[in-house]
């Protein structure tokens, strides 16, 4: 085994063993940002420099890799390693790019824990070096007769996530830069959970993992529920006790209907 397919390994396998320690220690601990924000954390920054700079690694990482893999002139791993940069330029540039800008004044973001930051951005070159890895060079296009069949489905469910995601995200900016304090968001997804941003990303890299169909694409997609499903039932249950009867009584925490 090559030195890199040994660190390809043991990447995947921290990935698939650190999902079920996330969501314990989450349900009792929310990362001290947004709605939970709080002092004991140590220093912060600016919440968009803060957001580019733990999801930088997904785009230039991905770049760096990508190139070197021997499928990196494969359709197939051109066309899903361009959906994975589409979700992470919108995360790492257009979404800090909003809240600067939706926001105006910083007060109304807070500090942004650098502690928070520095976990993130290990975590995103961790996950970025897997899923460029997978695509570019592991993956086995040749065996993968399903490809074809599989992608237009999953491509389906990747792109409603992400539909879901951004367009949450781009609600609850506009309710924060029009000051106030907070407010109960309405419209869309929002009917029916408290965290329809929170439930597009987990339906978005659902898509991602069936379109891989690869280890490394299914431990995203359960690391993802780990970390943001406790973060919705925290986010709900603070709705409930903000605004109490005026909170709608209908609302799941992330996964409509159901949870």
């Amino acid at each position: 085994m090559s030195s890199d397919q040994t660190l390809f390994h043991y990447s995947l396998l921290s990935l698939l063993l650190s999902g079920p320690p996330t969501a314990l220690s989450l349900l009792f601990l929310q990362a001290p940002y947004g709605k939970h924000r709080r002092p004991g954390w140590g220093p912060t920054i600016y919440p968009p420099l803060a957001w580019f700079l733990m999801e930088s690694p997904t785009i230039w990482l991905t770049l760096l890799l990508f190139p070197l893999g021997r499928h990196h002139s494969n359709p197939r791993a051109q066309i899903l390693i361009s959906l994975f940069l589409l979700h992470y330029l919108h995360r790492a540039i257009i979404y800090p790019l909003k809240i600067h800008f939706r926001t105006h004044d910083r007060k109304l973001t807070g500090g942004f824990p650098v502690t928070i930051a520095a976990m993130a951005f290990a975590f995103n070159l961790l996950n970025s070096y897997l899923q460029a890895r997978w695509v570019s060079h592991y993956a086995d296009y040749g065996s993968d007769g399903w490809f074809w069949w599989r992608f237009p489905g999953a491509l389906a469910v990747f792109a409603g996530g992400m539909a879901a995601n951004v367009t949450a995200d781009m609600v609850l900016l506009r309710l924060k830069g029009e000051g106030g304090g907070y407010r109960v968001p309405r419209g869309g997804w929002f009917e029916v959970v408290s965290c329809p941003n929170y439930f597009g990303e987990v339906v978005e890299w659902l898509g991602w993992a069936l379109m891989t169909w690869s280890w490394a694409g299914l431990g995203f997609f359960l690391y993802t529920c780990a970390n943001l499903v406790p973060r919705a039932r925290a986010n709900h249950k603070w709705y409930l006790e903000k605004f109490g009867e005026d909170y709608p009584k209908n609302r799941k925490a992330v996964i409509p209907f159901v949870y």
